[in-house]
């Protein structure tokens, strides 16, 4: 059973303009907050992640915003976080999260919010990590990017296993329940240098 009192969340620094996938963000940081679990996210007031972050510090939660400097005046930096870390790059900021939590979970974002999703998958395929990644698809908006991994599959460029890395729901208890009991898969002989 794995411990999820810290959790790294990936999402959007626009609001888009599905008004369920907002009320999907507030319920997560509702629910994490209820849980007593603490927030590690990009440190933006704007967008999704401003959106979750004020629903955890709303109800006294704790949330850890980790940003580069560059992106301090760009991202508008949030002003009331329990705790701001600064980093010089991107690719630090990304480290920091995977350093500060236990999990990952992915909502709806562009392209800054797929690179991070994707890296941190790749980190746990190469075994790298063994930490469960949740993807809420919060009103199917993730439901192509499900379908191409299924395709990654048939075509011989994923494995069924690597594939499963990455849990996936539309209910928020449920993917927080997939988390809990997950086991990461044993890396393949050709990636475990400690084996012989």
């Amino acid at each position: 059973m794995n411990n999820l009192n810290s959790i790294a969340v990936f999402c959007g620094s626009s609001n888009g303009n599905d008004v369920n996938i907002e009320a999907h963000a507030k319920e997560l940081g509702r629910i994490l907050a209820e849980r007593n679990v603490q927030l590690i996210y990009g440190g933006a007031r704007v967008g999704i992640m401003g959106l979750i972050a004020d629903t955890v510090l709303g109800r006294s939660g704790t949330v850890i915003g980790i940003i580069p400097d560059f992106l301090k005046t760009k991202e508008v930096v949030h002003p009331n976080l329990s705790e701001l870390i600064t980093t010089q790059t991107m690719h630090e900021r990304k480290l920091a999260m995977h350093e500060r939590a236990n999990a990952f979970i992915a909502l709806p974002g562009g392209f800054g919010t797929l690179e991070e999703l994707f890296e941190i998958i790749t980190w746990a395929q190469l075994g790298l990590h063994k930490k469960p990644i949740g993807l809420l698809n919060s009103n199917g908006y993730f439901d192509h990017l499900i379908k191409m991994s299924e395709i990654m599959v048939e075509k011989g460029f994923l494995s069924k296993t690597n594939q499963e890395i990455l849990l996936v729901s539309d209910s928020i208890e449920q993917l927080l329940a997939k988390m809990e009991a997950y086991e990461a898969p044993d890396v393949p002989k050709w990636l475990n240098l400690n084996k012989t």
